[in-house]
């Protein structure tokens, strides 16, 4: 179990705000975290993993406290067994595939074992030799991924981890991360801005917004319903039109518009 209350100032271009988020994480769990820019998502990931120091609170992880303003304890980064995603995958350009990860796994018993676990895992065995400059957006975040789960964390951070990938690679990186997940059934914290991202992979999610919380509960119940713009490529027979997505996926849906048109697409969990 996790569990922590958070504190920090914010300097938004709205002015100053205080972060305050106060919860607790069930062993196992995927939390979601949404909200506007500048609601704080980032500097709470940043506190948990030690990044960035909060202004009060604590943070106890597994019964272990990695922080308490009032005892005045504070585990390092690290010191911290947690695996952390960034945005622009933070891999090691000199290194290839197998030795960013090697690297990650260097303290762990049966380190070579688990690097070739991973490579599988992830898909990844065939790529072991390359370079990061060799490989594509998505190959890279599943070799981010891979990096974080070598260290063997107690706790899995996720910085928008798949928000610059084209659709379809999204979508097939949204699957790896749900067997990774169901697989090691770490205890982990996203943050994503796609509600449909949010509904396929979080047990909960709690949105955020000017440094609060402002709700919390299963993706369905808080995670708002979201469009996307298509564009006509065809007109078919039965009322039905070929649209083309963001990221170039095709899609088939009944409509009445004209080729080349624009239109909205809702976004319907199942």
């Amino acid at each position: 179990m996790i569990d922590f209350h958070l504190t920090k100032a914010l300097h938004t271009a709205a002015g100053p705000r205080t972060l305050d988020v106060a919860l607790t994480l069930a062993p196992g769990e995927l939390l979601a975290l949404s909200g506007p820019s500048g609601a704080g998502k980032t500097t709470l990931l940043r506190m948990l993993a030690g990044l960035t120091r909060p202004d009060s609170g604590f943070l106890r992880v597994e019964g272990q406290l990695w922080y308490d303003q009032a005892s005045r304890q504070w585990l390092p980064p690290q010191r911290r067994p947690l695996g952390f995603v960034f945005q622009d995958y933070a891999l090691f350009p000199n290194m290839t595939v197998r030795e960013n990860l090697a690297f990650a796994a260097s303290d762990q018993s049966g380190a070579a074992q688990l690097v070739s676990e991973l490579l599988e895992l992830l898909e990844l065995t065939e790529l072991a030799g390359r370079r990061p400059s060799a490989l594509s957006g998505g190959q890279q975040q599943r070799v981010a991924l891979a990096r974080a789960l070598a260290r063997r964390p107690r706790l899995l951070l996720l910085d928008e981890p798949l928000s610059a990938l084209d659709l379809p690679t999204r979508l097939r990186l949204q699957q790896a991360l749900g067997e990774v997940h169901r697989q090691y059934k770490l205890t982990t914290v996203l943050i994503s801005h796609d509600p449909a991202e949010i509904a396929r992979l979080a047990d909960r999610v709690v949105e955020l917004d000017l440094g609060q919380v402002r709700r919390v509960g299963p993706p369905v119940a808080v995670a708002a319903p979201a469009t996307v713009a298509g564009r006509v490529l065809a007109v078919l027979p039965g009322g039905r039109l070929r649209v083309q997505l963001p990221g170039g996926a095709e899609v088939e849906v009944s409509g009445t518009a004209g080729v080349g048109e624009e239109i909205a697409l809702a976004v319907v969990y199942q």
